[in-house]
């Protein structure tokens, strides 16, 4: 039986997994409670190290906090990372607490409120337009505030990314402003005092398919050059987006990452021959955080229904909604699960792992091979690192929050 390369990264000693080099058993001692997620710091630092030397030297490096806003976490990476994107007030307040600088900090997303938007202008962040409407109200907070707003303007390409979790660009979206539209509000931008410093473009997340991601990398360039003349200054800020994807399944492939640094050398050195004074931007969180964690779940009961083993944890889908399935998954198909306990033992029996919530939705792992697991065992769910907890409804039948911890 094979052995995903996402639970083979982490350790293992006297049969207990190890986060952080810390055994199992002894971290919930620690933590002191079940269920948690933990963090390996060390697994953050070799995929910094990992994209250091596979990307290109000096394509800037930053970090979606939205994939993972745990203040720790976040300002840990703050100090491996050239920058960081958030997407809300509070992700931009924990941006401000780390030793980013806020020039090196930009903020995404549809529908900021007129309060995030004066936040991000005070703060001197850089301000990702997604409407003509956008742009006016930071024209309307520049001169309330005497602060002249830096800005780049988001793009909706008129290409798709095919092969991605979601699409988030092309056709018609709520995301940035439609090409088409762009010279027009540019030059709106301009007209009101807006320090417009350049583009950021992010057609899609969650790409297993290095070859799409290269072509949509090449085509961003070229949006880049063709819009380039409506700025009100030389380019400054080319945001790529990212959609670096992580093999979730048994099947999946990883990766190639080695092709899309190749690619982005080409493009870097064919990009600052026109655009010498821009900043090249890759954007990613799902790929920096997602394999570094892990969901940790103590089995309450063991039952047996008509020929079916399940096994009853603590945690569920309150905590962990992406593992159930239930987070944009056409076909479920279920996250790497061990029996973290037990991690030298044959898994030898087939079990369904469900929560603690009275509805068939929480079902955490169907019919998975499994070491024999025992009331008191902890189960340990794989690639948690990225849209977990935030991503969950957490107050649904209203159980406690897990703990969260970087180790």
């Amino acid at each position: 039986m094979s052995t995903h390369p996402t639970v083979a990264a982490f350790a293992t000693r006297n049969g207990s997994l190890c986060v952080g080099g810390v055994e199992l058993p002894r971290l919930v001692e620690r933590v002191g409670s079940t269920p948690f997620f933990a963090y390996d710091r060390g697994l953050l630092t070799a995929r910094i190290e990992l994209l250091r030397r596979t990307l290109p030297a000096g394509i800037d490096l930053s970090y979606a906090v939205k994939a993972n806003p745990m203040p720790a976490l976040v300002g840990y990476l703050s100090g491996l990372v050239d920058s960081l994107d958030v997407a809300s007030d509070l992700e931009l307040r924990t941006a401000l607490n780390t030793t980013t600088p806020p020039d090196r900090i930009s903020f995404a997303g549809p529908g900021k409120t007129p309060a995030e938007l004066r936040q991000a202008v005070a703060a001197g962040v850089t301000v990702e337009m997604e409407s003509v409407n956008e742009a006016r109200r930071l024209v309307e907070l520049g001169q309330q505030l005497g602060i002249r707003p830096r800005v780049a303007l988001r793009v909706n390409p008129d290409f798709e990314i095919k092969g991605s979790g979601m699409r988030m660009g092309g056709g018609s979206q709520q995301f940035g402003v439609d090409v088409e539209q762009a010279p027009a509000v540019l030059k709106e931008a301009a007209a009101g005092g807006l320090d417009v410093l350049g583009f950021h473009v992010f057609a899609g997340s969650q790409n297993l398919r290095a070859e799409i991601l290269v072509e949509a990398q090449r085509k961003t360039v070229e949006l880049a050059r063709s819009l380039a003349g409506d700025l009100p200054g030389p380019l400054r800020y080319l945001n790529l987006g990212g959609g670096f994807g992580v093999p979730y399944y048994e099947r999946d492939t990883p990766l190639d990452l080695a092709a899309i640094g190749d690619n982005l050398r080409q493009l870097q050195a064919s990009a600052h021959g026109d655009f010498p004074q821009a900043r090249i931007v890759i954007e990613l969180g799902r790929y920096i955080v997602g394999e570094c964690g892990v969901y940790v779940t103590r089995v309450l009961d063991r039952k047996e229904s008509r020929g079916r083993t399940f096994l009853v944890v603590d945690g569920g889908l309150q905590h962990q909604l992406a593992a159930t399935g239930n987070l944009g998954q056409v076909l479920r198909r279920n996250y790497p699960v061990r029996v973290g306990n037990r991690m030298d033992e044959p898994r030898s029996e087939q079990v369904s792992v469900v929560g603690n919530l009275c509805t068939p939705l929480d079902l955490l792992a169907d019919r998975i091979e499994l070491q024999q697991a025992q009331i008191g065992d902890l189960i340990v769910i794989f690639l948690a690192g990225a849209y977990g907890l935030t991503a969950s409804p957490v107050h649904f039948l209203s159980h406690p929050l897990p703990a969260e911890v970087i180790v």
